[in-house]
């Protein structure tokens, strides 16, 4: 209970703070189930979507987050909880097939689950080649994908910042994809590539940003 009101007073309370630029709005759904593709340049990102979106997304976090202790662990653990995020142990070999169960999970009773499909976050700037995860997860759950174009939550939030600063960011929707009958019968590999492709087109084009036309294999900093 505390949770929700906590969760129906912060968001509008950091948008007033702020004053982000929403575009798009209307290409999201207000119900069912839904997939958030976004690029990734902050820690920050994941909320930033969550309270600029009009209903709850989830999100992947480290289970570390919720595993501190004393009065600072009970904030951090009740922070992610309002803002969405879930708990995965990213050092369990079968950490990528619980997250795969965790977002399916989340589309199976009707909620948004938002994803990163570089994986993580660009040092550079650059956008970087997708994952098919989000692909896998569309496929598999016929949920749409809303690709999503963050413009300057790098300087809200800068790699090795622990705090956010008074920066005004940019966040674009695109219009939802949808991948439902459209793939049957293509091969499950070329499928999975060609839908994750759309969506990072889609992205670059809400952002701008320079293609990277590789992986972005490079660990985040917190």
């Amino acid at each position: 209970m505390l949770y929700g009101i906590l969760h129906r007073i912060i968001p509008p309370l950091l948008r007033a703070i702020w004053r982000p630029r929403i575009e798009g709005l209307e290409h999201v759904p207000r119900s069912g189930p839904l997939i958030l593709a976004s690029n990734h340049r902050s820690f920050i990102d994941s909320v930033v979507i969550p309270a600029v979106t009009p209903r709850p997304v989830s999100f992947l976090a480290k289970s570390d987050y919720f595993q501190g202790r004393g009065v600072k662990g009970r904030l951090v653990r009740t922070w992610f909880v309002i803002f969405g995020a879930l708990p995965v142990d990213r050092d369990d070999s079968r950490a990528a097939i619980a997250s795969l169960d965790t977002a399916l999970g989340v589309l199976a009773e009707g909620g948004a689950f938002g994803i990163y499909p570089e994986g993580t976050r660009s040092r550079d700037g650059r956008l970087y080649r997708g994952r098919t995860g989000v692909a896998q997860l569309a496929l598999t759950s016929g949920a749409p994908i809303v690709p999503i174009g963050l413009i300057g939550t790098e300087r809200l939030q800068p790699v090795g910042s622990n705090r956010p600063r008074l920066v005004r960011v940019t966040v674009r929707f695109g219009e939802p994809i949808d991948v439902r009958g459209r793939y049957d019968g293509v091969p499950a590999g070329r499928a999975r590539r060609e839908i994750t492709d759309t969506v990072m087109e889609r992205i670059q084009a809400l952002t701008g940003q320079e293609p990277a036309g590789t992986y972005n294999d490079r660990a985040p900093d917190a």
